[in-house]
């Protein structure tokens, strides 16, 4: 199927000229004489690429540039300008457009650009079916996992997310806490209501109570008004409270009343003031240990934890990181507009033997950095933050089946990315054809991902 080029240009003469020549090298070339009318053509239809003159009537190139970042931010731009306005098309590339040509246009220099348009655009929407059907199968709401212990929170997520009950979070710091709590909120009967998430342990504790519960005008120094709290705000939907093995004592006692009676009392007032609130509580703490030590009220901790979900640290669930590595790789890329053509061999095995200590927070932020500095190219070993060195006791089935499934995924990248040619494909990636026929029969490879004779007889019907 020929890709469909679309250019934007008021110049009559040149702009048929470059029709006429791009279409004679396969292309489906389509017209518009100003911006406005490029901007409805690509509301309409899909576009393989966009060239796009800069100084053009109803709607200039920078306006179209920073619509069509909006509405189809995978299609690439390529602007066309004058010598005297390269600082206009310097500045296009930061606004997204993928590379600029001068005036006049040199077909051989358009022909490489448009081809290397093309191929970053196929991966980037290859990446994207990729990643949206492997997340169709395994996300809620934000979570990213295809591990059993995981969707098997995810199970418990959906019947919590339908009733109004206690929970507890529990998992170390940078598990997804937050996330879980998020997930029991939106996906439920409370999806409509205020979602409120408090950090205890950031809160002075002379000011907690007022915090949680509220305060009256003049009950202390620098109340110099009535101040409802977190729980009175959260009325009808979800209190999410972070950290809650930080809470003192007294405001243990006065949170275990309010679960009780379904009532709070603000700080110096005496009538109290019914509250229907899901509360939902997390801690990376060992609470147990900490009621057996008397610094959590028992009768409290039962209280929260009517049902207590556990999150594994992501050490235990290594076969995830291919996934989250290409869901955060997504995500930056797509927020900070950066051309990032995938990771090396190298680079993923580094993510994969990482002791992971700050857990899913940590690989987010790895990956965040890795974006900013790999442009244009894949990210490498180099761009990671950390040793490279795999220890002895990275080697186990986790990250067997993690090494698996980034092979697995990688294999099916390459396939799309070399129109499924395996001859092709096979040298790529460095293996004889023999070797990537046992590959695709070893990772469970569905066979109409594997034929090229399937994938073209679809075009041509098509």
């Amino acid at each position: 199927m020929a890709k469909k080029i679309l250019i934007a240009e008021d110049e009559q003469v040149l702009r048929e000229s470059l029709a006429d020549l791009l279409e004679q090298e396969g292309y489906e070339v389509h017209q518009a004489e100003d911006g406005r009318k490029a901007y409805e053509f690509v509301v309409e239809q899909t576009v393989d690429v966009v060239l796009s003159d800069i100084r053009m009537p109803e709607m200039d190139g920078m306006t179209l540039l920073d619509h069509l970042v909006k509405v189809s931010p995978e299609t690439p731009v390529i602007m066309i300008t004058a010598h005297g306005t390269v600082d206009s098309a310097v500045s296009a590339m930061r606004s997204g457009a993928w590379d600029y040509l001068l005036k006049p246009v040199q077909f051989d220099d358009l022909l490489v650009k448009i081809q290397r348009a093309l191929e970053f655009s196929e991966m980037s929407r290859d990446r994207k079916i990729l990643t949206e059907q492997l997340a169709s199968e395994s996300t809620f709401h934000n979570l990213v996992s295809e591990s059993p212990n995981m969707n098997e929170i995810f199970g418990q997520v959906k019947k919590l997310s339908t009733v109004k009950s206690s929970v507890l979070i529990v998992g170390e710091s940078g598990t997804g806490k937050e996330l879980i709590a998020q997930a029991i909120h939106y996906n439920g009967i409370t999806r409509n209501k205020l979602f409120v998430a408090v950090n205890c342990g950031a809160i002075p504790e002379s000011l907690i109570e007022s915090e949680l519960f509220g305060h009256r005008k003049g009950s202390f120094t620098g109340a110099i008004r009535d101040k409802i709290g977190y729980f009175e705000a959260a009325h009808g939907g979800t209190l999410f409270l972070d950290e809650v093995s930080t809470l003192p004592m007294k405001v243990q006692s006065a949170l275990l009343r309010v679960l009780e009676e379904r009532v709070v009392v603000p700080v110096g007032d005496t009538t109290p003031r019914a509250i229907d609130v899901r509360v939902i509580a997390a801690s990376n703490q060992d609470l147990e240990g900490m009621v057996k030590r008397k610094e959590f009220r028992e009768d409290l901790y039962y209280r929260l934890n009517v049902v207590q979900l556990t999150l594994p640290p992501l050490r235990n669930r290594k076969s995830d990181i291919p996934l989250l590595v290409h869901h955060f790789l997504d995500k930056y890329t797509t927020e900070m507009n950066k051309r990032v053509l995938g990771l090396t061999n190298g680079a993923m095995r580094a993510l994969l033997t990482h002791e992971w200590r700050g857990n899913v927070r940590e690989l987010e932020n790895v990956m965040e950095r890795a974006v900013i500095f790999a442009e244009d190219r894949e990210i490498s070993v180099e761009d990671l933050p950390f040793a490279t060195e795999q220890s002895d006791d990275d080697t186990g089935e986790d990250l067997k089946d993690a090494l698996s499934q980034f092979e697995r995924q990688h294999i099916i990248y390459s396939l799309r990315r070399h129109n499924y040619d395996k001859a092709e494909t096979a040298r790529h990636l460095g293996i004889g054809i023999s070797s990537l026929y046992r590959k695709l029969d070893e990772l469970n490879i569905p066979k109409d991902l594997q034929a090229r004779e399937c994938r073209d007889g679809e075009l041509s019907s098509g």
